[in-house]
């Protein structure tokens, strides 16, 4: 049976399939691939990940702590410098073994599809119910409701982004550049203004990143993150802007990736009506299958095509294949 009647209005609900669960990475084609390989012109390699404990605290969201290292154990003794002679009478081994409580969304990361969705009439029977994108549904795939009680997503979990691999041609923005650390929201004509700045184009399958500063901040916070800041600094994009969206479908860029909190300013612009509290989430999220990329640490890799008077590169960023997942760290790498 087919999980959708209605699709929301500017969507690309079955476009690539009644039951793809990757949305716009399709576009990332092994023809594309190879045209990003040619941006590998010197074999410098840049990580595009924050140490996983930054920012530090939880103060950026208040669910959110940073990872918790703790050892496993042998028995009842834990995995810390572990002697196998204790066991082994002829073995000189010293063994070390470790597991994580990890949030998934803490630090440097990506939104899987299963992330955010809306209410919204999918089935048409009047009544708005808990949908995702490609109209795959909280009460039958995504969640606690759909699983027995434990957190899953048997649809759009995070291993779907993973399987694809995650590899293609990057495009640098540097908003910084324009707006410094101010608070700003980046609106469709200022965008298009940064990027005529800098010879800046996008194109099908690229992958969209946005410099802001903000993880240089956290970086030069050192774990001990300024709550004010973290709030009221650097550029993010106005999800309230409809010629913003429209240039976002338009363009056919495949994911956005931000060194900010959210790529978008949160909390958004007032909207008119009952709206989406977050509208780019929703706007590539939930409509068209675009993953969003957040807390990257893009300032190196910045400077360096700045100094080099280039703006675009070979990025390979899959996330953790975790079945089930709505998000993952991830730990990039860009190769230029």
């Amino acid at each position: 049976m087919k999980r959708w009647v209605n699709r929301p209005e500017g969507s690309n609900w079955g476009d690539f399939g009644e039951d793809d669960q990757v949305g716009r990475l399709n576009f990332i084609t092994p023809e594309k691939v190879k045209v990003a390989a040619q941006e590998i012109q010197m074999g410098v390699r840049f990580c595009l990940s924050l140490p996983l404990d930054l920012p530090g605290g939880n103060a950026l969201h208040a669910g959110r702590f940073p990872p918790r290292l703790q050892p496993t154990k042998r028995g009842n003794i834990e995995a810390s410098n572990y002697a196998l002679s204790a066991d082994f009478l002829n073995f000189t081994d010293i063994i070390s073994d470790d597991a994580v409580l990890l949030h998934t969304q803490y630090s440097t990361q990506w939104d899987g599809l299963s992330h955010v969705g809306q209410e919204f009439d999918a089935d048409g029977d009047g009544i708005a119910e808990a949908v995702y994108y490609n109209g795959y549904r909280a009460d039958q795939h995504i969640g606690t409701k759909a699983h027995n009680g434990a957190m899953y997503a048997s649809a759009l979990g995070i291993e779907k982004m993973a399987e694809v691999g995650v590899q293609g041609r990057g495009v640098m923005i540097d908003l910084e550049s324009a707006f410094g650390r101010a608070a700003t929201s980046v609106g469709y004509d200022d965008l298009m203004r940064v990027m005529a700045k800098g010879g800046v184009s996008v194109e099908k399958g690229d992958m969209l990143c946005l410099h802001t500063g903000f993880a240089q901040m956290l970086v030069e916070m050192n774990g001990t993150p300024d709550a004010s800041a973290l709030h009221n600094s650097c550029a993010a994009l106005d999800g309230r802007d409809a010629k913003l969206l429209n240039w976002i479908t338009d363009s056919g860029l495949s994911v956005i990736i931000a060194d900010n909190y959210a790529v978008e300013a949160y909390p958004a612009k007032e909207g008119v009506g009952c709206c989406a509290a977050l509208p780019l989430h929703e706007h590539c999220l939930f409509k068209l299958g675009i993953h969003l990329g957040e807390l990257w640490h893009l300032t190196p890799l910045n400077n360096w095509l700045t100094e080099k008077g280039r703006y675009r590169f070979f990025l390979t960023a899959p996330p953790l294949r975790l079945p089930g997942a709505v998000g993952s760290p991830a730990n990039p790498v860009a190769t230029v």
